[in-house]
């Protein structure tokens, strides 16, 4: 059935010209298509892609989007040095060191975007 279907992430957005920003001048993210004035699809490695829409405030407060990269220490230096802010955890099972927790066989670091969506890098160990 879906095991073979690609998938997309979905967030939403308030100010669509601050996510645009991030998305594309932090993360790097070239737009794929732009499919209405408040709907924009980012193409991201290997073939999946993100989608941000306008929408009211939303609250979530859990991983929304995550990227799988091959060097998490480079990723999160880049990222800081365009401003971006790891955020720190200390839950029962999830205690993060400068950014970074370990989780089994992978090193995981969360990062906010403008509009409050959580998103996480992950390195596999």
């Amino acid at each position: 059935m879906l095991n073979n279907a690609p998938v997309t992430a979905i967030l939403p957005v308030v100010d669509m010209q601050r996510a645009r920003k991030f998305y594309e001048d932090t993360l790097g993210l070239p737009v794929k298509e732009e499919l209405a004035a408040d709907h924009l699809l980012y193409e991201c490695g290997e073939g999946t892609a993100l989608l941000i829409y306008k929408r009211g405030q939303t609250k979530a407060d859990h991983t929304a989007a995550g990227f799988w990269v091959q060097d998490l220490d480079a990723e999160m230096a880049e990222l800081r040095n365009k401003g971006v802010v790891f955020e720190e955890y200390d839950f029962p099972g999830l205690k993060t060191a400068n950014g970074v927790a370990t989780i089994g066989n992978e090193k995981s670091a969360w990062f906010k975007d403008p509009e409050g969506n959580i998103l996480a890098l992950t390195q596999k160990i």
